[in-house]
């Protein structure tokens, strides 16, 4: 854990099993670590990447936490649930860079939660895959195929691979097997909350808790 909390506080990359697939975490509000994370998915700058917090009370310093974020946080976290918040003003560095929100995640993971606990801020939570390939489940494959890179350029491979300072082995898949999806994700920026993607979590499930409170 303190190797972990080291590599990011030096502005390194690591590779992470959670609640749901392994991620890449960097510090969330480093721009050159972000800058890494985008280079080693070979990600559209313009695609906004969320972060892991310790608890609502870390989601707090960085965004504005609506009764609707409060609700849909009683309900399913920690778990496999990813909220788009509102930022607070002068959060302006890292993944909240030109964009007025930020996604953030408390997963059911005792790891990612003791990390962002002693690191002390958010991190980054993004799927450990090249850009639009699938996202692999073990350790081995998902480095095959950033290794692989998409042209097999060796420029490529060692640009992703050098990005990657520590790797944290769960064994298995840290989510139990293939059929294991990512987080659902839910919008709560605006007036409506909206569902940008189903996952493990079903869209009926948070309809369901939004209803029941109404």
């Amino acid at each position: 854990m303190s190797v972990a909390v080291r590599e990011l506080r030096a502005g390194g990359v690591i590779l992470f099993p959670t609640d749901t697939l392994y991620g890449l975490g960097a510090d969330a509000l480093n721009n050159d670590a972000v800058e890494k994370i985008y280079a080693i998915k070979g990600r559209d700058e313009r695609r906004p990447i969320h972060c892991i917090v310790a608890d609502i009370a870390m989601m707090e310093k960085y965004a504005e936490v609506s009764d609707m974020a409060r609700l849909l946080a009683r309900e399913f976290l920690p778990g496999a649930l990813t909220l788009i918040l509102k930022k607070r003003e002068g959060i302006d560095t890292g993944i909240a860079r030109g964009i007025g929100t930020i996604g953030f995640r408390i997963p059911d993971d005792q790891f990612c939660l003791k990390l962002a606990q002693k690191f002390g801020r958010p991190f980054t939570a993004t799927s450990a895959n090249i850009s639009g390939r699938k996202t692999e489940l073990t350790v081995k494959a998902i480095l095959g195929q950033l290794s692989g890179g998409i042209s097999h350029s060796n420029v490529l491979q060692n640009v992703r691979m050098r990005n990657i300072t520590l790797v944290v082995d769960a064994g298995d898949p840290p989510a139990g097997g293939a059929e294991r999806q990512p987080s659902t994700v839910v919008d709560l920026s605006g007036k409506e909350p909206i569902i940008l993607r189903e996952g493990a979590i079903s869209d009926a499930d948070i309809w369901n808790a939004i209803r029941a409170e109404e």
